[in-house]
Order: structure tokens, then C-alpha cells, then sequence
């Protein structure tokens, strides 16, 4: 089996999938911008064959760098990145190698934001009312109808980049002084944002579905530099886990990852904000493994090279949380305070990369506990201030 995996050295914790893939015997074929000299051992091991080009964005380069591995290797049976910033150009790619996949009449419609709306619409799922903000007038008229505030984003994007919050008809009158193409204008709702994130197998089943709760919104923690954290579930509230079965449903997925992001409203209810075709971002996977004591790279490789998982079971065990704290703030207690008041239930201490600080601070304590309230302590001490 030939997999083309795009990007494999980023983000950094991604080898694991491409190790995990050669555990099975499938033949690794990387590209990447990195020169393969810097790419850390075990993935210059765990790949059968690289090719460097200085840019990704390089549509003749990927072109030219498939059609190698095919000459070389024969048929290409799979491509992937499982990194946002690609899903177009291994979609591409897909369409032109013949290779199974989404295709990018798929990507255009998921990936859109609009998209997703009129799809949840459609399937009955909750979800924030939406259109395409193509001016100041048409924003306002949104407004008179739904009411202020509202959420100004991209229709494709990731996180909360170039997203911002407007209250009144001034505010969308200053949002609009500089162009804003292709946004889209969404009421604004207030909740805890609640993950459903897993894997879905080439004949539509969920074999593995989990849940991370955020403790502030991720446009909140980018706008205004809150400490974020991120912290696992180990049950899965049912009506979430209904909901995002009607959702991975109508979205179509088959043999994918996928991350949906959820309103929790203070009823209890769940209001869908949107899908991704992903692993869960920054060091989720990790969280995942230590909640539940196994391994989601080794069974994402099990899924991709055709293994029968439906029986496959999984306890969650504990909550793991990343904990953010930023780098500038001064906090009440040291970082070595924090290690030993930590003391077992720290897992990893690092620094995060650069394209992840913004939302996710700029390191990140890693803790498991077996009960929420020792959790919850945890935050509440590393995040102190003074």
C-alpha cells in the first residue's frame, strides 16, 4: 500500500501517524518544505521516500512530486496531510491521481463555513443562522432581523483568525472601512465550547468517539489573550453524542478523522458551530492517548490499511487538560512551584510553536487527573495571578 502523507514533519507530534503507518507495512511517501536532513530520525526512518520542496503552496511542485512517487512506486492508494491548511491541495491531488478520498467539490462545500451552515440546516442540527457578508448594508440588514451581536469570520479559515465581534451598526460600518472578501456574518452565541472528535470508518461507523470541553472560546482567547484550557471529558454527554452522530451522518464522511466544535447553552442543549475534517488541534491526539491509555495514531493507521474496528472498544479513564499560561504575564506561582505542586499529575511541560500561541498561549502543562475538582485546582493554581 502506497500512502502519500503531505506535511508529515508538522505539526511536530505528527510523525507518530507515519510511524504508525510503517508498523503496518505500508510504503511512506513524504513531501514536505523541511529538508530531509532536519527531519527528526524517527521520521526519516518511518518514511520510505521524501521530497523536499521549498513551499507547499507550490501546486507544480506537489503535481510533479506525486507523479514521481507513482513512477516509482506504482498506484497510489491513499493521500493525506490530517492538517487544515492542506485539505484542498491533497484534495487536488486526489482528483488527479484517481486516489479515494474527499474530492474538491467535496472540500469546497465542508470546508466552507456557509457550506456547513445550510448542511446542518438541512439536516435539523442547531446551528447559529448565517449569511455572506458582502457589505455593511447586508450585515445590518442581517442584524435588524437576528439581532446584534454578531460574528464577523472568514467562510474558510481555522480557529479565530481575522474573526471579531460587532454590536452595533458603527461597529460594521468600521469592520467594512477595510474589505473583508469572501466573510460571512453569524449570530453570536454564548457557551462553552464542547468538541466531538473521532474517527469514522470506510462504511460511515464512529469507532471512536470523544469529547474536550474549552474553559473560554478560542476567538475570545486570541482577541484578548485569555489563559486558555482545554481539558478532556470521560463520558460523553449523550445528547452531544447524538448530535454528532447526526452530524458526522450528513457530512458524509467516510474513513476520516473529524473534529466538531459545539455550543453547550446553559440548558444543556447543544448548538453546532462547525466542522472540520481533522484531527483535533494542538497536542489533542496526546490528550486523547493519556485519557484513555492507548493509541489514536496506531488505530488510525488500523483504519486506513482496511482492518475491521467495529468491535474495537476504549474506556476513558481520566480528565487531561492543557493548561496555558503566556509568556510576558506574570503568574503567582514559579514554574517550579508549579512542577511540584503538580507532582504526578503532570504529564509534559513544553513550549507550544509559534502558529499555535496566539489561541493556545505559549506553554503548556499537561496534567491528568482522575476526577474533575483536582482538575479544575490544577488550572485554577497554574493560571494564577498575583
Amino acid at each position: 500500500m502506497n500512502v502519500v502523507f503531505i506535511s508529515p514533519q508538522f505539526p511536530p507530534h505528527f510523525f507518530h501517524f507515519v510511524a504508525a503507518l510503517r508498523e503496518r507495512g505500508v510504503n511512506v511517501l513524504g513531501i514536505g518544505d523541511t529538508p530531509y536532513d532536519s527531519l527528526r530520525r524517527e521520521l526519516r526512518e518511518a518514511l520510505s521516500e521524501y521530497f523536499f520542496t521549498p513551499s507547499l503552496h507550490d501546486a507544480g511542485a506537489l503535481l510533479r512530486a506525486v507523479g514521481y512517487f507513482t513512477w516509482r512506486h506504482g498506484r497510489i492508494h491513499r493521500i493525506d496531510s490530517l492538517n487544515e491548511t492542506w485539505l484542498e491541495v491533497e484534495a487536488q491531488l486526489r482528483e488527479d491521481f484517481h486516489v479515494p478520498g474527499l474530492q474538491p467539490a467535496d472540500i469546497a462545500q465542508l470546508r466552507s463555513k456557509l457550506g456547513m451552515h445550510d448542511l446542518f440546516k438541512k439536516a435539523g442540527i442547531p446551528h447559529p443562522d448565517a449569511i455572506a457578508a458582502r457589505d455593511a448594508s447586508s450585515v445590518k440588514a442581517f442584524a435588524n432581523k437576528v439581532g446584534y451581536p454578531l460574528v464577523l469570520k472568514p467562510d474558510v479559515g481555522v480557529g479565530a483568525a481575522r474573526t471579531f465581534k460587532v454590536s452595533t451598526n458603527a461597529e460594521v460600518d468600521e469592520a467594512f472601512s477595510t474589505p473583508l472578501p469572501c466573510y460571512l456574518a453569524q449570530s453570536f452565541v454564548s457557551g462553552s465550547i464542547v468538541t466531538y472528535d473521532g474517527l469514522v470508518d470506510a462504511e460511515g461507523h464512529i469507532i471512536f468517539a470523544f469529547s474536550h470541553e474549552y474553559t473560554d472560546g478560542i476567538m475570545e482567547s486570541v482577541l484578548e489573550q485569555r489563559d486558555l484550557a482545554i481539558f478532556s471529558h470521560k463520558e460523553l454527554p449523550p445528547a452531544l453524542d447524538t448530535l454528532g452522530r447526526q452530524a458526522v451522518k450528513a457530512l458524509g464522511l467516510r474513513e476520516r478523522w473529524f473534529h466538531l466544535e459545539f455550543f453547550r447553552m446553559a440548558d444543556g442543549s447543544f448548538v453546532a458551530l462547525e466542522a472540520n475534517l481533522r484531527p483535533p488541534g494542538a497536542f489533542l491526539t496526546d490528550m486523547m492517548n493519556y485519557s484513555c491509555e492507548m493509541d489514536v495514531y496506531r488505530l488510525w493507521a488500523r483504519l486506513l490499511t482496511g482492518e475491521d474496528l467495529r468491535s474495537f472498544r476504549y474506556t476513558p479513564k481520566y480528565h487531561v487538560c492543557h493548561i496555558s499560561r503566556r509568556t510576558g504575564r506574570s503568574y503567582r506561582h514559579g514554574h517550579a512551584e508549579v512542577v511540584a505542586r503538580l507532582g504526578d499529575a503532570l504529564i509534559q511541560h513544553r513550549e507550544m510553536p509559534s502558529v499555535f500561541t496566539s489561541a493556545l498561549g505559549d506553554e503548556m502543562y499537561l496534567t491528568r487527573h482522575p476526577e474533575l475538582p483536582a482538575m479544575r485546582e490544577a488550572v485554577r493554581f497554574v493560571q494564577a495571578l498575583p
